[in-house]
């Protein structure tokens, strides 16, 4: 008896099943029937080792007028509010809050690499010339046989200094204020500059840049120097 009632529970089933697969196939046929002929919607993966994780450049649907942005119209100062404005202009998508996130990341990548002298992970963060720079200062290290250790506590602010547009070519100055320790050492482990132990309070100016015509998403570091 009870292998009668297993043999019908297994019949049920089958037909409940069969029922809802049909049901799924129907569904499924109406909604993407018309889409068939048409190639699925593939996004091209984004790296993120050694990328400056700048903000996501996917443009909004309907993007906000330039100076509408309200990190942008706190601004009190006009030269520098109109560069952002005009940046914006140029590309909508343009973010002014997500552009210093990046930039701080950005900052922070690029201090501890100089101090490991990774030069892969500089590489694609810096303009050809302030590339330059940077490995012709490690390799004058290496060649004297110095050590350099860089540890950055934290920045205390990243603040836009000068915006503008030069062509399709975006500009920004930013002044950074950190805390790190910087300590250059000999061969054998004299300490000739700095001091392992001691967090120094540091500002710099950095300027990143980047092409608005271009479909490549990231700012590069064009210039650097001690700010005033």
């Amino acid at each position: 008896m009870s292998d009668g009632f297993a043999y019908l529970d297994i019949i049920f089933f089958a037909m409940v099943a069969a029922f809802i697969a049909f049901r799924l196939r129907s569904v499924l046929g109406r909604r993407m029937g018309p889409d068939r002929r048409r190639p699925p919607v593939v996004r091209p993966e984004v790296r993120r080792d050694n990328v400056t994780p700048f903000p996501d450049r996917q443009p909004a649907a309907e993007p906000a007028p330039a100076a509408e942005e309200p990190s942008i119209a706190r601004l009190t100062d006009d030269a520098l509010k109109a560069g952002l404005v005009r940046i914006r202009q140029a590309d909508p998508s343009f973010s002014l809050d997500g552009f210093l996130g990046g930039a701080k990341a950005a900052f922070g990548m690029i201090v501890e690499a100089f101090g490991r002298g990774d030069r892969s992970a500089l590489r694609p963060l810096l303009a050809d010339r302030v590339y330059g720079e940077f490995a012709h200062a490690i390799d004058d290290r290496e060649r004297r046989r110095l050590s350099h250790t860089t540890e950055l506590v934290g920045i205390r602010s990243a603040e836009p200094a000068t915006a503008e547009m030069r062509g399709s070519r975006a500009r920004v100055a930013v002044r950074f204020v950190s805390e790190q320790i910087n300590a250059t050492l000999d061969a054998e482990g004299n300490v000739l500059e700095g001091d392992p132990k001691r967090v120094d309070e540091v500002a710099d100016l950095w300027t990143f840049e980047r092409d608005t015509r271009s479909r490549d998403p990231n700012w590069t570091l064009v210039e650097t120097g001690p700010a005033v």
